[in-house]
């Protein structure tokens, strides 16, 4: 197939960033006189964005857009203070990142945070990994499964689609692969299941950041 890039996601797939992400929003929950959530099922919340977090985690009957808005304007803050206290890569991660960077392939990372904030993550916890591109939600970009993202990342590193794999770990990022014409591949090691993955449109499943390596070999 000739791929020529790899498209990242970033939560779950390049870093383990739950508990960072579950301990600030809980701490928002409490502040706002709600109940918390236990980090597993943090696991089904992130993945779309913080809004779409923010009506998950609360309560049904308080999901009106003053509440959203507060929790996640809350949220903004407390977890732009907190995001790096345990948040770390994945084992092997930076290992794949080297490697893809040796064979020269093109490197990006196109995730669902606000744009500023996935390139602070990025820099401060990636740095030495360099990708070519790093792309969050902003203007012209909304979030995935919306391909628009991942359609002007690869335009952007003069990529066809078709030559593009796209690594991620939740049903969001297969469909958004799926809908920009690339290669869909599901990360295991991330929040959500092999079947999520496949159902949503996984045309691979790696259990582990070296076999993305493998997978290439056999797909070129």
């Amino acid at each position: 197939m000739g791929f020529k890039a790899v498209i990242f996601d970033l939560d779950g797939t390049l870093l383990d960033s739950l508990e960072d992400l579950a301990d600030s929003m809980n701490q928002v929950l409490e502040s706002l006189g709600f109940a918390p959530h236990p980090v597993p099922a943090y696991k089904y919340f992130v993945g779309e964005g913080m809004e779409v977090l923010a009506r998950r985690v609360l309560p049904e009957a308080v999901r009106d857009e003053d509440t959203l808005a507060r929790t996640v304007a809350a949220m903004r803050q407390v977890y732009g203070q907190r995001w790096d206290h345990k948040t770390r890569p994945y084992a092997g991660v930076p290992e794949l990142l080297e490697a893809l960077r040796a064979r020269g392939l093109r490197r990006a990372v196109l995730s669902n945070k606000p744009d500023d904030f996935t390139r602070l993550t990025v820099e401060r916890l990636l740095a030495p990994h360099a990708f070519d591109l790093v792309q969050g939600v902003g203007p012209g970009t909304p979030p995935k499964p919306d391909p628009t993202g991942a359609l002007a990342v690869a335009a952007r590193l003069g990529v066809e689609p078709a030559a593009c794999l796209y690594l991620g770990d939740t049903a969001t990022d297969m469909q958004t692969a799926c809908r920009a014409g690339m290669y869909a591949v599901g990360a295991l090691w991330g929040f959500r299941t092999r079947e999520e993955l496949e159902e949503n449109g996984a045309r691979a499943v790696v259990e582990r950041p070296a076999e993305v390596l493998a997978l290439l070999q056999v797909l070129v």
